[in-house]
């Protein structure tokens, strides 16, 4: 039974936290409020700045001086460039980069 009270509070909890980020701007800047030009600068940096981080932090311990010297990171994000240069789609070229890297760790390298 404690199990399923857990479970309801973390979903009330998550709730709460989804509709706090949508109501706070609101709050903070009202409805007619013309945005600052300082968040709508954090507005277009911030995702390139997140996916830079996301980048770095997958690639940290990626082995170079050993075999395969990090040739299925390379070759996965090869696709996902290659991918979304082709398509302009960001999903299909996440997902096809990541099945690449799983064929290339699973059954290649």
């Amino acid at each position: 039974m404690a199990i399923e009270w857990h479970a309801m509070l973390i979903i009330l909890v998550m709730g709460i936290v989804t509709l706090a980020t949508r109501i706070l701007p609101v709050l903070v800047f009202g409805r007619n409020e013309k945005v600052p030009e300082y968040i709508l600068y954090l507005g277009k940096a911030v995702p390139y700045t997140a996916m830079g981080m996301l980048i770095v932090y997958c690639l940290k311990d990626t082995p170079v001086l050993e075999a395969p010297h990090g040739l299925p990171e390379l070759l996965a994000m090869a696709v996902v460039i290659g991918t979304y240069l082709w398509k302009r789609h960001t999903i299909f070229s996440v997902v096809t980069g990541t099945v690449m890297y799983m064929i290339l760790v699973q059954l290649v390298f």
